[in-house]
């Protein structure tokens, strides 16, 4: 597809990218005195050896490094997936009532016990990638393992869709939240989103039945429930019989949704689903653009009641922007959209990449100051956007290559 920009270099410059991520993480995060991944660094790269450590940091650090491992050639990739899924196994896997723990101690004890649906699914598509890589039938046991816990546990199968959160032996709780932002609300777009993110890895190693039929539902999800169909903004909040309970718009994660969704569609093969969602991934990646700054950067939320824009920059927005429109380039055959794609990764360099202490800063604050006080590395600071967007691009542009 002839475009009349230069998609080698967008590229070549993403595979330089990916390995200063990984070298980073690598260089600073493991821990080596008490096993796995330090809890956390600051913006100045100092590690607070006592931080706690999160399940989905542990997740996302395993994908990342088997996501690049077949594309790098590294064998330090396949070391550092192998020392993370090991960690995973010995540490978060709770072996009585099923499900991972939520964080540990520094020295790996079990410290928060919940059962958070949205960490059980990052540590399934964590783990079906890196079975990818390894082909240990333990990984991919341990995976389904996961997945019929959350059926089992937390599906809906009243109402469809899946719970937030339960005590450690899977009762409710009061506290569903996963982070102090968030609602209290038993559903949420967050959750959800992921969740079929990670069926979707686990059907390309899985191609179970049932498993397909959880996948279609969770479309129908958010196709009848979680994406406004007017606006075309996801609802990030919704009580147990799928009422919205937030008007927030987040548009990261619309940008994020627009091309996870046609994904899973397409790793199905379901035909139907693939043309209906080609059109909605448009119009989320269409309404997206309204959370986007002339200088190429995404805002981070807007609440339409009030008219309010939190005009910081995170590092996750950014990274979603850049695959999130260039799938809807690959769709439409819109230029725009690439020129989007392309404003996004211009951003991230100019004012997002940390080029004296590595890595990704969090973000931009809304005069463009860079907000030091949060992690480079942490609970939620992972090397899962940011590698993920230069991984996706570069399959992309390798295929329109090829």
């Amino acid at each position: 597809m002839e475009t009349g920009f230069n998609l080698g270099g967008y590229r070549e410059e993403l595979e330089e990218e990916l390995a200063n991520i990984l070298d980073y993480w690598m260089a600073f995060t493991p821990d080596k005195e008490n096993g796995g991944f330090i809890g956390r660094i600051n913006n100045d790269n100092v590690p607070d050896a006592h931080a706690p450590k999160g399940a989905v940091m542990h997740a996302r650090i395993l994908w990342s490094f088997s996501a690049a491992y077949p594309i790098a050639g590294k064998e330090e990739y396949l070391s550092y997936a192998n020392r993370a899924w090991r960690y995973l196994k010995d540490r978060f896997l709770d072996e009585e009532f099923g499900g991972v723990y939520w964080t540990l101690d520094y020295t790996g004890q079990p410290l928060d016990t919940k059962k958070q649906v949205y960490a059980i699914a990052f540590v399934i598509y964590a783990l079906a990638e890196y079975y990818k890589i390894s082909a240990l039938d333990e990984v991919k046991l341990v995976a389904i393992g996961l997945y019929r816990d959350l059926v089992r546990h937390a599906f809906d199968e009243v109402e469809g869709g899946y719970f937030e959160a339960f005590t450690r032996d899977w009762k409710d709780i009061a506290d569903l939240r996963l982070s102090e932002k968030d609602a209290n609300e038993k559903k949420s777009m967050n959750t959800h989103l992921h969740v079929l993110e990670a069926y979707t890895n686990l059907f390309r190693i899985w191609p179970d039945e049932e498993l397909n039929r959880q996948i279609l539902q969770l479309l129908r999800n958010f196709r009848e429930y979680i994406i406004d169909g007017a606006a075309h903004h996801l609802i990030l909040f919704q009580d147990e019989q799928w009422n919205p309970k937030s008007r927030t718009i987040s548009f990261g994660h619309d940008i994020e949704a627009a091309w996870l969704l046609l994904e899973a569609a397409e790793v199905i093969g379901n035909a139907e689903q693939v043309a209906d969602f080609k059109q909605i991934s448009l119009d989320m990646a269409t309404a997206s653009r309204e959370g986007l700054d002339q200088n190429g950067g995404m805002f981070y939320e807007l609440e339409p009641c009030t008219g309010h824009m939190v005009r910081e920059k995170h590092w996750w927005a950014q990274a979603e922007a850049m695959v999130g429109f260039f799938n809807a380039w690959q769709i439409s055959a819109d230029v725009s959209f690439l020129r989007d794609s392309l404003a996004a990764w211009e951003f991230v360099k100019r004012c997002i990449l940390d080029k004296k202490n590595g890595e990704w800063f969090w973000g931009i604050d809304e005069h463009g100051h860079v907000m030091e006080q949060e992690d480079k590395a942490g609970i939620w600071k992972c090397p899962y956007h940011n590698s993920r967007a230069c991984l996706e691009v570069m399959r992309r542009i390798g295929i329109g290559l090829s």
